[in-house]
């Protein structure tokens, strides 16, 4: 008479397998992770632009020279201030920058972000 034995756990490929894809997950989340906190850092002083009194008016050189000091300040280093784009139309000013990001992954793979951020504020 024959005995089942029933398999129990998983095999060493199996396990190989897993942990692969959980070492491959995390590379992902580590080059990923310091990308979208620099674009936190950039969006965050963005929105304090529209808190700026008077920022609307301002020359773009006084614009760049005020997001430098931010950049600066909140340690946004690979983020070039001079892709700011200005454009001033019926009392508002638009400030937008666009931008992205690439960070070598593995072997020639590469992750590439794109990001676009724009505030308007009134220009008076």
């Amino acid at each position: 008479m024959k005995t089942w034995h029933h398999q129990r756990g998983m095999t060493a490929i199996g396990w190989l397998l897993v942990m692969g894809l959980i070492a491959f997950f995390t590379l992902i989340t580590l080059r990923l992770v310091p990308i979208y906190l620099e674009y936190s850092k950039v969006a965050s002083v963005f929105e304090s632009l529209t808190h700026e009194p008077g920022i609307g008016s301002k020359s773009r050189a006084a614009i760049i020279s005020v997001v430098t000091k931010r950049f600066d300040i909140n340690d946004v280093r690979r983020v070039s201030p001079r892709l700011l784009k200005i454009s001033k139309d019926k009392g508002v000013t638009r400030i937008s920058i666009k931008y992205e990001r690439r960070e070598h992954l593995m072997a020639n793979l590469d992750i590439v972000a794109s990001f676009n951020k724009q505030v308007e504020v009134p220009s008076h």
